[in-house]
């Protein structure tokens, strides 16, 4: 074990209500957020990510400065001059009011998106050729139950207040391109998460060149840190851009240790940490999540995030998402005929997005879809076991049974926003902000970062745990 000292990089962050005690921080119901509108003040209560409806004083207040429509301004000029009286003139203001009609839905339309006709992304998006919701209604997104149907306390109005106050901090990374490390979207995830909770002490496991270690003292300026990882980040500046923290414990390169051998009560106890449940635990290690589960679990930790939460039949490990893609659960289990709808709609997919995955893919022998073609994986892909259908549903009861709140990150941005083209967006929770609501994308500042930062989505996840029920 050593502690490496260099520069480190922090901002004045200000942060929201912070409770004492990190496992309250959780209200009930159970899944995800509908579409999102936030033009409009939200009064909803603090509870699950939820939408903000959109007030009918505000609609009524913002028809007051409304112009008449151009058609009914022609249609009060006809009937005034009475000239329906030739055939032909009537025609001819027939054809101008139709011109006129078309002309004034566009322009007083709010969800109308200007696209090129180059950009295959938002010609789609906008006349519906990808389904991005709603023709994957027969698949859906399967998301893990919790034991008392908890979820996260933070609002769809949080995350608002969050993606503004972070986007101005993520452009002074470091590390500008991060490439096979987090974009933007995780990058925001942990960092949100991270500052709400307000944790005594930070793990991660994995740091490649040291970006999320950077996040993480982003969100927490003054709070210690514990990396685990092969690989010194100190020994990628070599190269090119990299990130050492000063008040960071690394176990790294010859000190290395796995996070599952570590002796965590001895090691924090150094720290003069004694409660585990005022300790986050990150990990992008790229480990089966289950074995990191069962580890941190035995440990005494309750809050974890995984920063790569990989969809059924991608990823090189076996990920919560895998594990909780269930027939029994809703938007969950596959079928692997070939004539299915769910065949037709993979593979219409598979044309708009980079990681779909169509039913050639997801299938492997004997029909297994389940983890990748009915195989764990863990350790970059490293190790494959073969499991059966009965010893993945029962790794899902296991799942359910310590799990007191499961919480996808949702994407920042709706694909014609963002211009990714890789995750499918009918597989991932609504966005924070959604397809045709630019301005709220350019006030967030959202618009200046690259397009290639919005890559790199895969359903990170916050989770708490807890010892089973007996």
């Amino acid at each position: 074990m050593s502690n490496r000292h260099s520069h480190t990089v922090s901002h004045s962050i200000s942060s929201p209500k912070a409770p004492p005690v990190m496992l309250d921080r959780t209200l009930s119901s159970r899944r995800s957020q509908p579409h999102l509108d936030f033009d409009f003040p939200s009064t909803a209560a603090s509870s699950a990510v939820s939408p903000v409806p959109e007030s009918p004083t505000s609609l009524a207040d913002e028809s007051k400065t409304k112009k008449p429509p151009l058609y009914l301004l022609a249609t009060n000029y006809i009937s005034r001059f009475g000239l329906v009286k030739s055939p032909c003139l009537c025609l001819s203001l027939c054809l101008l009011l139709i011109v006129f009609a078309l002309f004034s839905l566009l322009l007083n339309s709010r969800s109308f998106v200007c696209v090129s006709s180059y950009d295959p992304i938002s010609r789609v998006s906008l006349f519906g050729l990808d389904g991005v919701d709603s023709d994957f209604g027969s698949l859906g997104v399967p998301w893990c139950r919790s034991k008392h149907g908890k979820t996260v306390e933070w609002t769809s109005k949080d995350l608002i207040n969050g993606l503004e106050e972070f986007v101005p901090i993520y452009e002074t990374r470091p590390i500008k391109n991060n490439l096979y490390g987090m974009g933007f979207d995780h990058s925001f995830g942990l960092w949100f998460i991270t500052r709400w909770l307000k944790p005594d002490i930070m793990i991660e496991s994995g740091a490649f060149k040291g970006h999320s270690t950077w996040v993480l003292r982003q969100a927490m300026p003054d709070t210690p840190i514990i990396s685990l990882t092969p690989r010194h980040p100190e020994k990628y500046l070599k190269k090119g851009p990299a990130y050492v923290d000063g008040n960071c414990t690394y176990f790294a390169g010859k000190n290395f240790v796995d996070f599952g051998s570590v002796d965590w009560e001895k090691v924090l106890k150094i720290h003069g940490i004694s409660d585990f449940s005022r300790v986050l635990v990150f990990f992008d290690d790229h480990q089966n999540e289950l074995k990191r589960l069962k580890q941190a679990l035995k440990a005494g930790f309750h809050h974890l995030v995984f920063e790569d939460n990989y969809d059924t039949g991608t990823g090189d490990h076996y990920s919560l998402r895998q594990i909780c893609d269930q027939f029994y659960i809703r938007g969950g289990g596959h079928s692997c005929f070939k004539d299915s709808d769910e065949a037709r709609i993979r593979s219409k997919r598979k044309k708009f997005w980079e990681k779909a995955v169509d039913i050639d893919e997801l299938c492997g022998p004997h029909d297994a879809w389940w983890g990748v073609r009915g195989e764990m994986r863990d350790n970059f892909n490293h190790n494959k076991t073969t499991i059966s259908y009965g010893e993945h549903f029962q790794n899902s009861r296991f799942v359910e049974s310590i799990l007191d709140v499961y919480w996808e990150l949702p994407p920042t941005a709706g694909p014609s926003l963002t211009h990714q083209t890789r995750y499918d967006p009918g597989r991932a929770p609504p966005p924070v902000v959604e397809d045709g609501r630019y301005r709220m994308f350019q006030r967030l500042g959202l618009d200046r970062l690259e397009r290639s930062v919005f890559n790199g989505y895969t359903q990170m996840v916050y989770l708490q745990i807890s010892k089973p029920e007996s």
